[in-house]
């Protein structure tokens, strides 16, 4: 980085910090082997309209935490003492259609089923998908070990229970969650740190980082793009412009042009299109005249040329 780039980074990161200042989305600056290394909290908004898969986990497999390498290394799997940390439980997201409630346990006290009964009448329910996971039907009694092994699998988003190794849910549009990256990480390495934090079995190259203003532009960032870099110099007003999460195949980007005209009404947008028709009219007709011109002019002057005798 330019000693140029480096200023100007370095004074959008004071904006951006004062902007945040006593909250957890401050970012912190250092110098490591001549390289100027921002890291701290992303804020990235879920702009999904497809659900999403949970990975499949054995029975015996153990979570592992995500690979560790110098430009992960402000990963939020890793302790102040570089220590790799036990796996977290699921974090909360919000969701806006979920998968079915799990079916109760027998062993539990009259008081749990009670409670569990409220909370199924108060939220709504999560439905079974069929995933790739083979499900077989079992009887209503179960083994000591099959209800070990479903509360292992059993885990919550917002207070709803689910088996990890069948769910398929969606986060709320515009829902935010965040990442712990730095300014080395590209876009790439962000997503796969994203979905591995929610252990989602999707690949990473089904999604794609947007920036998302509030006029509408959206521009995707690309591969070689750093994602906290972008945020910093986009500005820290997340009323102005967000990092959103979508899928690939369901979002075109809309340059600042195409944007300031999106949220007009349409019969303003028509009236926009016949001002520019008039005008293109206006150009045209005036193009005609000019070239209608020069064609008289030259054969007027091709016309005085044959009528004059050769000269010997």
């Amino acid at each position: 980085m330019s000693m140029k780039h480096k200023n100007e980074l370095l004074l959008h990161l004071k904006t951006y910090n004062l902007y945040y200042e006593g909250q957890n989305l401050q970012l912190r600056h250092r110098e490591e082997e001549d390289e100027f290394i921002v890291e701290g909290l992303l804020n990235i908004s879920w702009g999904l309209r497809r659900p999403i898969r949970l990975q499949m986990q054995d029975d015996n497999e153990r979570i592992r935490p995500p690979p560790s390498s110098s430009s992960w290394h402000s990963g939020c799997n890793l302790g102040a003492q570089g220590t790799i940390l036990k796996p977290l439980t699921m974090p909360n997201i919000p969701i806006s259609e979920v998968d079915a409630l799990p079916e109760s346990d027998p062993t539990s006290s009259p008081t749990d089923s009670r409670g569990l009964k409220s909370l199924q009448e108060d939220t709504p329910q999560l439905m079974r998908t069929r995933s790739d996971v083979g499900v077989r039907r079992r009887g209503n009694v179960r083994t000591p070990s099959d209800q070990r092994r479903i509360r292992r699998h059993r885990f919550s988003i917002n207070g709803h229970f689910y088996n990890h190794k069948t769910s398929v849910f969606t986060p709320a549009y515009g829902s935010i969650t965040n990442v712990r990256i730095n300014s080395t990480m590209t876009t790439p390495q962000v997503l796969k740190l994203l979905l591995n934090k929610f252990k989602i079995e999707n690949s990473a190259e089904e999604f794609a980082l947007y920036v998302v203003h509030t006029s509408g532009e959206k521009q995707k960032l690309k591969n070689t793009d750093y994602p906290l870099i972008a945020r910093i110099l986009q500005g820290p007003c997340e009323q102005v412009s967000k990092v959103f999460l979508m899928e690939k195949d369901q979002v075109e980007e809309v340059t600042y042009d195409v944007a300031q005209y999106i949220k007009f009404e349409m019969p303003v947008l028509k009236s926009f299109i016949q001002k520019l028709q008039e005008e293109e009219d206006r150009e045209v007709k005036k193009l005609m005249r000019k070239y209608t011109v020069l064609r008289l002019m030259i054969r007027q002057r091709l016309e005085e040329i044959a009528e004059t005798p050769a000269t010997i």
